[in-house]
């Protein structure tokens, strides 16, 4: 395992990339990577970048983020070529992408934090705030919580239903697309925590703070075949 400079071409077919678009936690994302990968003896290159043309050449791809759904897709909007090359890579490529917390938000239609603000549309759906009618919870949901699985799925493959995940968020994604949701939790009311549709996936939760459990994870998205 090593990791390369943005600009280094070699072995992309072997490469997993975490999108770097000004947000999220890319160091940790790519420790737990590169820690999955050496679990499983895996010879993948990670590689940190925004640059579109690596982005298209690669094998798989994270989107993490971090803070704000407007944020991150105006992120994304900034840098040239970006937004096209994921949409080249998963929507006509159809290469396997992770997205986590706000990455996996932005999977959808619409967003409606700070204001409406347009998604990818992957999924067919919104990203709402948690629903705190009573003003009983906590926001940002912070810390451990259990997923519950709704169907079987290949990276979930070695975990045990109601496994404890790590959560920081406030907003939550919405859809009437009841085939894409893998598992959800309950927080004040049951909660998407896990989407799946051909060779896209996603989690609210973050597996590469979720120690043991977010590695198995990871460790099925380095086999992951689609």
């Amino acid at each position: 395992m090593k990791f390369l400079q943005p600009r280094v071409f070699c072995k992309l077919q072997m490469s997993i990339t975490v999108i770097d678009y000004g947000s999220g936690n890319l160091k940790s994302a790519a420790k737990a990577l590169e820690a999955a990968a050496n679990n499983i003896n895996s010879d993948s290159i990670i590689i940190v970048t925004s640059d579109p043309a690596i982005i298209k050449e690669s094998k798989k791809i994270i989107l993490p983020g971090q803070g704000s759904f407007r944020d991150c897709y105006l992120g994304v909007k900034k840098i040239p070529g970006l937004e096209d090359a994921l949409n080249e890579f998963v929507l006509v490529k159809k290469k396997p992408i992770f997205g986590i917390c706000v990455g996996m938000q932005l999977f959808a239609k619409i967003g409606y934090e700070s204001q409406e603000t347009k998604g990818f549309g992957w999924i067919n759906g919104s990203v709402r705030k948690i629903n705190n009618i009573n003003k009983t919870l906590k926001l940002p949901h912070m810390g451990w919580n259990q997923i519950e699985f709704k169907k079987d799925f290949t990276l979930f493959s070695g975990l045990e239903n109601k496994s404890h995940m790590y959560f920081v968020h406030s907003y939550e994604l919405i859809t009437t697309q009841k085939d894409c949701i893998v598992a959800t939790t309950n927080y004040g009311n049951s909660i998407i925590v896990a989407v799946a549709k051909e060779n896209i996936f996603g989690t609210q939760f973050h597996p590469e703070k979720s120690q043991k459990n977010g590695l198995i994870i990871l460790e099925n998205f380095l086999k992951w075949e689609v």
